[in-house]
């Protein structure tokens, strides 16, 4: 078993606790399931979010989740000139058998412009890019 690192990213269309709650469950879930994960492979997550989301911390949703023991963490994310708006970000350490190459970073909504190029994106029904 081997100790990775697994990155996310989710882009909001409004700062409220509800809609905070919502896309951080998504981004957790999605993580998981891509990574074939479940709580007690966690180690810990470190998550970030944009100076314009300022109605719920993100690890809320993680507690939320069943994520009651695995230590979380929620920090400011740089403010630079044109980058994405409403943006909350996560690093997670978990253990896992998959090789570095095979992890699956999650990146989902507008935020998935951020690494095209790291991310494994996915259209959705509709046209939504997740």
């Amino acid at each position: 078993m081997s100790v990775r690192a697994v990155r996310g990213a989710t882009q909001l269309d409004e700062d409220t606790p509800e809609h905070m709650r919502a896309r951080v469950a998504e981004m957790v879930q999605e993580v998981m399931a891509a990574n074939g994960l479940d709580v007690d492979d966690f180690i810990s997550i470190l998550f970030t979010a944009t100076s314009d989301l300022v109605a719920e911390f993100p690890a809320y949703a993680a507690r939320q989740l069943g994520f009651s023991d695995v230590p979380l963490m929620c920090a400011r994310e740089l403010e630079v000139a044109g980058s994405l708006p409403r943006v909350v970000r996560l690093m997670a350490h978990v253990e896992t058998d998959l090789a570095r190459a095979d992890v699956t970073h999650i990146y989902l909504h507008g935020a998935a412009a951020l690494r095209r190029d790291l991310a494994k994106v996915r259209e959705v029904p509709g046209g939504e890019t997740r």
